[in-house]
């Protein structure tokens, strides 16, 4: 009975295989498996102003895994230090395209359209005030046995946004973002992460 029990444990971790959603800030190039539903939670915490930001996101196949839809809900608290608000901000509705590979090929990439829905409130920094448009290149790659790396590329234009005076321009975002996974265990990995953004915004 010994025997087969590891046996039956030694295939069902070579079947699940190890850790593929293994970054923070840095986005994967899987789409997510037919029949599997994921859910991202991720909280920021801005340390000088106290504001923060809560988004959940939720993942679904869409027939396969070639195509991913997902939507990201954003609660934020900003200008912490005056009145300490709450309220939601823009909802992102995303695509993803398995371009290639997937979690077993040494190369994947997984290109992201999402629009950016005005939800927020711009008239109290909540929101852009119009609809956004972003593009994100994500590619994750195989370094040997015991390393994964994931690179992201991205650009938000929003035509149109708004401040809270009401005052009008087209803003463009551009983001770039590495990271670097040692797989020391099929279940625990050790991350380095490095994300830069460049935002502009309505003056």
């Amino acid at each position: 009975p010994a025997l087969l029990l590891a046996t039956a444990l030694t295939a069902q971790e070579k079947k699940e295989g190890p850790i593929q959603d293994n970054s923070f800030l840095v986005e994967e190039a899987y789409n997510q498996e037919a029949g599997v539903v994921q859910h991202i939670s991720t909280f920021t915490r801005y340390r000088e102003s106290k504001d923060w930001i809560y988004t959940f996101t939720q993942e679904w196949p869409v027939f396969s895994q070639k195509h991913q839809f997902s939507f990201t809900l954003p609660w934020q608290r900003l200008g912490a230090s005056l009145d300490g608000k709450q309220a939601f901000g823009d909802v992102a509705l995303n695509y993803r395209y398995q371009l290639l590979g997937d979690g077993d090929a040494p190369v994947a990439i997984s290109p992201r359209f999402s629009l950016l829905l005005p939800t927020g409130d711009e008239k109290t920094g909540y929101g852009r005030g119009a609809t956004g448009y972003q593009v994100n290149l994500p590619e994750s790659f195989m370094l040997g046995e015991a390393f994964v790396g994931h690179f992201n590329a991205g650009a938000t234009r929003t035509p149109q946004a708004r401040n809270p005076l009401g005052d009008k321009a087209t803003t463009q975002d551009v983001s770039l973002g590495q990271s670097l996974i040692w797989l020391a265990h099929p279940r625990f990995n050790v991350m380095l992460e490095y994300v830069h953004a460049r935002n502009q915004a309505v003056a």
